[in-house]
């Protein structure tokens, strides 16, 4: 499961933003997702530096999201006039560095320096994957913690409140499909274009690994629509094996010579996954994938195994065999054992 750890801060002497809205749209676009049980959201409000620190160690997220305020060097007073943005003038002007802005203990802004600020991500290099710095000016800030994680978006200037939550949508909606975090900053900056309104510049991404995929090709777990189950009907010497499953049945007809090939290799495979137990975590999207992946590759080394397995999949194809697995990660392995096959 990855955890999104949302981090607001609205000081009291700043512009009111509609950061609740912007979290009600995350919400909406992960709870849409069919991985919706992959991702928990965590939500933290008025979030102040010891809030900051306590949230990561507490919650070990791969995904911190900060929205609120933001300040540059040089910024010109907010016009009351002008459409509400995501900064903040709190000091004398030629003081102001750039960066995110959280409340001190009376409400009142109080500046992350991007010296602690990249130090303290550094300290979650292991654990944090992403970092969306959805406020203004937050780009020198991004380009710091770079250093030490693979995927980091921030703001090159003032970002309207409107344009900073389509992007959230766009970025969210991508992320809950499975797609990488590089992928979901293009539809965040898709999504602010389609919608019309300026600002799909703004934002900013460096990252590493631009390819990898959140979740495994074709690995999500689906869930049934409408109660359902599977029957297996006995039909001379063979068998036809029905699967109800969401709004569909599917059926697959196989020689009784046929089926015991795929019983087998799905006990083989089976005992292969509790194995990999002992190694990695199978709670997590992380240890699922990276149980999945040993398994591959050690079906793939063992030659017999792998003729075994191929035979099977011949046989009854990866519905049959998932039919067959009961392990947290089997729909992560069937979705790799797909793509393997298609290699041989």
């Amino acid at each position: 499961m990855k955890k999104i750890l949302i981090l607001s801060a609205n000081p009291k002497n700043t512009n009111q933003l509609r950061l609740d809205e912007e979290v009600r749209e995350i919400q909406s676009a992960l709870e849409r997702s069919r991985s919706r049980e992959e991702f928990q959201v965590i939500t933290k409000w008025a979030v102040r530096i010891n809030d900051l620190r306590r949230a990561l160690l507490d919650e070990e997220p791969q995904i911190v999201h900060f929205s609120g305020h933001g300040i540059n060097t040089g910024n010109a007073l907010l016009n009351n006039n002008q459409e509400q943005t995501r900064e903040r003038d709190i000091v004398p002007r030629h003081l102001q560095p750039s960066g995110i802005v959280l409340e001190d203990g009376f409400g009142q802004t109080q500046l992350v320096s991007t010296k602690a600020l990249t130090e303290l991500f550094e300290l979650f290099k292991d654990k944090v994957e992403c970092i969306l710095l959805n406020a203004c000016y937050s780009e020198n800030q991004s380009n710091a913690i770079y250093q030490y994680i693979d995927c980091v978006i921030g703001m090159n200037s003032a970002i309207p409140d409107n344009t900073a939550i389509k992007f959230s949508v766009g970025f969210y909606d991508a992320i809950g499909a499975g797609r990488t975090y590089a992928d979901a900053f293009k539809f965040g900056c898709n999504n602010i274009d389609l919608n019309n309104i300026p600002g799909d510049l703004i934002p900013v991404i460096k990252s590493r690994n631009s390819s990898k995929s959140l979740f495994l090709p074709n690995s999500k777990e689906t869930k049934a629509n409408m109660s359902g189950g599977g029957r297996t009907i006995n039909m001379g010497s063979g068998n036809y094996n029905e699967r109800i499953q969401g709004n569909y049945v599917q059926g697959n007809y196989y020689a009784g010579g046929e089926k015991q090939s795929l019983v087998d290799a799905a006990a083989e495979i089976q005992k292969l996954l509790e194995q990999l137990d002992k190694s990695y975590p199978n709670n997590t999207t992380t240890g699922k994938m990276a149980i999945a992946t040993e398994a591959i590759e050690y079906i793939d080394s063992n030659q017999a195994l792998a003729q075994r397995v191929l035979s099977a999949l011949k046989a009854g194809g990866t519905q049959a065999l998932a039919q067959l697995l009961n392990h947290p990660a089997a729909s992560f392995v069937i979705g790799a054992l797909d793509d393997w096959q298609k290699t041989k």
